[in-house]
């Protein structure tokens, strides 16, 4: 298992993966007809050593990373299935496609608008700036992954539409853009995964920065420990790779390695806890982070054994966020309610050294908005929130209150309690009365 060569399946080897889940040519046909809207890939040692084929397609790994086919409104799926059974032409069924994609905002929290720093009139592409202290850096070599998560909120980077892509290989833009702008003392290099680049080139992006003083840390967020681990022990360039995290490190800067766990049965192969061990080894912080998702990991007992497994292995449990608002987020939801009771109950049940971890968290369009628990105040249930991270630092860590609602998965869906708006909305502007 240490040393086989990746290999890689794409939506062509799709059906025939299908038929090692048991389903029937119609349910294989609605899976694939959810693929032309939504990207797969996934790798070998994710099909061979990862999922539970007996018990697919329940099995959480398979679940995590195939297609399903209600995770399209079943209108959709219909039409889509049947240009697939009539053999439509190519163009027709990608611009079906699109528009479905279109429907599932692609690109929430405003990445596309909002987040999009200048060097004076000019935009700076592949960069977002939505907190003071901290630009996000998307490699375009990077902007693909070992696996695609069928949750995940990057999707539209991986369906093969420019207009939706969002990179640059210009890292001479970010250097200048971080040289006039001070405040911002981490980069985090993210995509789609950086850690598919090979060495030379992820050295070409990260070698540059440990010139700039300013910058404290640089952080990376990959999933390759979960879905490749083979990257930092047996592939060509492991060691380079691990030379290149010491260089960070000898250099002064913080490297943080930003690994994605969605379920314990990812920490269990042997190689894991290996790469683990080097990539510490070189200097390397590992922090664990992960969505909490419906049919994946919605139940407190795989959170405690992930946080408890990641502690026996050197790393830091770092957050539990909220399913985002765009892909087949209704498929995927839990509700703030159930999400805030599954966090509290894996809390509870774990040492104080696990208790690093925060959630459970939503990256809204102002900020990440922490839920810390329901409660009952002045007569009134109320969820009570407060910000990890804001647009306006003012906001961070100021506790406010929304009206209690049992089916709220996303900020968007809450009302403020005590008050007629939020902290993050201000006071609405009075119109004035016409003469």
């Amino acid at each position: 298992m240490g040393t086989r060569r990746f290999t890689a399946y794409s939506a062509k080897h799709l059906d025939e993966l299908l038929k090692r889940a048991r389903l029937d040519e119609e349910e294989r046909l609605k899976v694939r007809a959810v693929a032309t809207v939504l990207p797969f890939r996934t790798n070998a040692y994710v099909v061979d050593e990862l999922i539970d084929w007996s018990a697919a397609p329940d099995d959480p790994i398979y679940r995590l990373v195939f297609p399903q086919a209600d995770m399209l409104p079943t209108t959709d799926v219909a039409r889509l299935t049947g240009m697939l059974r009539d053999d439509a032409p190519k163009a027709e069924l990608l611009a079906e496609a699109n528009r479905i994609r279109q429907t599932l905002n692609p690109h929430p929290a405003g990445q596309m608008e909002l987040n999009v720093p200048r060097i004076g009139r000019e935009p700076v592409p592949g960069m977002q700036h939505k907190y003071p202290e901290t630009v996000l850096f998307f490699p375009k070599q990077g902007q693909t992954c070992h696996a695609y998560c069928t949750y995940c909120f990057r999707w539209a980077q991986f369906v093969g539409d420019a207009d939706l892509k969002f990179a640059s290989d210009d890292i001479d833009q970010l250097v200048a853009y971080l040289r006039v702008h001070p405040e911002v003392t981490s980069v985090l290099l993210t995509g789609g995964d950086p850690m598919i680049m090979g060495e030379p080139v992820l050295k070409r992006y990260i070698e540059p920065l440990l010139e700039i003083e300013q910058i404290e840390s640089i952080r990376i967020g990959t999933k390759s420990l979960a879905y490749w681990p083979q990257r930092f022990v047996s592939d060509p360039d492991a060691d380079d790779t691990l030379r290149l995290f010491e260089r960070v490190v000898a250099a002064g800067k913080n490297l943080a390695f930003m690994a994605h766990f969605s379920h314990t049965r990812e920490l269990e192969p042997e190689l894991v806890a290996t790469a683990a061990e080097r990539i510490i080894g070189a200097g390397a912080v590992i922090r664990t982070q992960a969505p909490l998702i419906r049919t994946i990991n919605d139940a407190p007992g795989v959170w405690s054994d992930m946080w408890r497994r990641q502690l026996t292995l050197g790393m830091i449990p770092y957050y539990m966020f909220v399913e985002r608002d765009t892909g087949p987020q209704d498929y995927f939801a839990v509700p703030l309610a159930d999400a805030y009771q599954i966090f509290r109950e894996a809390y509870s049940s774990v040492s104080g050294l696990c208790r690093t971890v925060r959630g459970p968290s939503m990256s809204a369009t102002p900020g990440k908005v922490c839920v810390d628990g329901i409660a009952d105040i002045a007569g009134q249930r109320v969820f009570v929130l407060h910000f990890i991270q804001a647009r306006d630092p003012e906001l961070v860590g100021k506790p406010f209150f929304a009206q209690y609602d049992p089916k709220a998965a996303w900020l968007t869906d809450l009302k403020p309690a005590f008050a007629d708006w939020f902290p993050f909305e201000g006071a609405p502007r009075k119109t004035r009365l016409s003469a």
